[in-house]
């Protein structure tokens, strides 16, 4: 579910965006004025919140992006594997959650951490 529509001049550093169905965070927005009967031209530097790869583009101030919604959650490690085995703490809920490998290594059955649910993909992001 999209939370809100932004212009591409409202994009700030911090701001989460949807691109090609992915979302990422904005890290830098330098955003240049052309000539009288111009428009301006924003080039913006993102890195992907769930695959954490770079993307730097340029589009036009004009432009629309999406502003996904992330519900960021408490959950209580369960197992670990290739994939994290978790309880959510609010519904008790069970899920099976992605996590960066060098979280991984921290992660020990029974430990509290904070995962998102990005439109609809979930991931561990950090250890409580």
């Amino acid at each position: 579910m999209v939370l809100k529509i932004i212009n591409a001049t409202e994009a700030k550093v911090g701001t989460n965006i949807l691109l090609d169905g992915e979302a990422y965070t904005v890290r830098k927005v330098d955003i240049s004025k052309t000539g009288k009967h111009g428009h301006a031209k924003c080039r913006i530097e993102a890195n992907g919140i769930i695959s954490d790869n770079k993307k730097v583009f340029v589009a036009p101030g004009h432009d629309r992006f999406e502003v996904p919604m992330i519900d960021k959650r408490k959950g209580q490690v369960l197992s670990i594997s290739d994939r994290v085995s978790l309880m959510d703490l609010e519904n008790f809920e069970t899920l099976e959650v992605d996590c960066p490998e060098e979280l991984r290594s921290e992660l020990a059955a029974n430990d509290n951490v904070e995962y998102w649910d990005v439109e609809g993909k979930k991931i561990v992001k950090r250890k409580q």
